[in-house]
């Protein structure tokens, strides 16, 4: 059994949730909401109101990562972009070479806007396409074409941007493998730094959850899989994570923080926030007021709930996060992130267990899940519940 403590914090992110869209797509169970006329100078006064409060939670650090997720947050202008990052820039210290990411459609409208957010310090672009496949976008719901699709990406490089995600999914209705590699083709043609490719799945409270469409068989669904994997191996792309693939040296910093566990401050509608408290050692759980009218009512509070997380669950939680990265996990990082001192009793069975089923391997610095273990992802995070 190791002990190690150290009273060092983790690195600190800022997540910002612009909770708009142009239309709310039948998959989707983010907190996003289908809205033409958004009040953008309103809410980025209430971002800075809201990061001026939690500015307690930087306790000495820089900010190292910026995520502006959504919603579709290259809804806004350039110009309220830029206002709001010199806001953040005045409340809290940003590293000099902080990865900051926007979520962008393909749409026409965003793309006049690409070369103004690189001007204005985005410096990380991440293009929700989907799939390429005409009949695909109208099931999903997107508002763009493949054309659109394919030139979003060529003006994103002409804009400066050298760190471009395309965002693509597969699992899709009736698809077949070779409609899946197509997808992939057609994206890796487009030099992304990085693809996320995720499998669809159908969540509560969406239109998909109550009038659900014909997904491929488990069985398709692996060999989908499988082929993509190889593909993408092939033209240069590491899988570092569940559904995320870089090209060596060009992994999403913001998302990588996130899974090992560090600390990350959440403004806007809903966003959440995860916070090492330098004093007590304990870590904090926040939730902002979820929708946009609550949270731009002035009566209101921003602040929606705050908890700390149970000592008991701050081991399940870490691993939960952790094992999604095919690397795995430094064990200094785990004392150092959750201030155990020992590893607690359940999660030492747990790890025992998981290294006994081959679904993990150790050795005297880490932890990291086998082919096996990242095969079946599900059953070696159900150890640690």
């Amino acid at each position: 059994m190791h002990n190690l403590t150290s009273d060092v914090l983790p690195p600190l992110s800022l997540y910002i949730h612009i909770p708009w869209c142009i239309k709310k797509c039948p998959y989707c169970d983010f907190n996003s909401h289908q809205e033409n006329n958004i009040p953008e100078d309103d809410y980025v006064q209430a971002l800075l109101e809201d990061l001026t409060i939690d500015t307690s939670f930087v306790q000495g650090r820089a900010i190292d990562t910026i995520f502006f997720g959504g919603g579709t947050p290259s809804l806004l202008s350039a110009t309220a972009l830029n206002r709001l990052l010199a806001g953040v820039r005045e409340l809290v210290p940003v590293n000099p070479t902080a990865e900051i990411t926007l979520e962008a459609n393909p749409g026409t409208f965003e793309q006049d806007k690409f070369s103004d957010y690189f001007k204005a310090g985005i410096n990380r672009l991440s293009i929700g396409i989907q799939s390429f496949q005409p009949t695909q976008l109208i099931t999903l719901g997107r508002i763009h074409n493949q054309d659109e699709a394919t030139r979003a990406a060529n003006i994103a490089h002409q804009a400066g941007f050298k760190e471009l995600n395309l965002d693509l999914m597969y699992g899709l209705p009736n698809q077949t493998v070779s409609e899946a590699l197509n997808d992939l083709s057609r994206a890796v043609a487009l030099n992304p730094s990085h693809l996320s490719w995720y499998q669809l799945t159908i969540e509560p409270n969406t239109v998909f959850y109550t009038k659900p469409p014909t997904l491929p068989e488990d069985d398709n669904l692996w060999d989908i899989q499988e082929a993509g994997q190889a593909f993408l191996k092939k033209q240069g792309f590491e899988q570092y994570e569940i559904s995320a693939y870089a090209k060596p040296g060009h992994q999403c910093q913001h998302n990588v923080n996130y899974w090992q566990f560090g600390d990350y401050i959440g403004i806007g509608a809903g966003a959440h926030g995860k916070i090492t408290l330098s004093n007590t050692k304990e870590i904090i759980r926040t939730q902002k007021t979820r929708t946009p009218r609550d949270y731009l009512n002035p009566h209101k509070t921003y602040l929606s709930q705050s908890s700390v997380v149970k000592q008991e669950e701050l081991a399940m939680e870490f691993f939960m996060n952790a094992f999604r990265l095919n690397q795995g996990v430094d064990k200094a990082h785990f004392f150092q992130r959750t201030h155990n001192q020992t590893i607690p009793d359940l999660t030492h069975q747990a790890l025992q267990r998981a290294l006994e089923q081959g679904l993990l391997e150790e050795d005297l610095t880490s932890w990291r899940p086998t082919d096996l273990g990242r095969e079946h992802l599900n059953t070696l995070l159900q150890l640690f519940i």
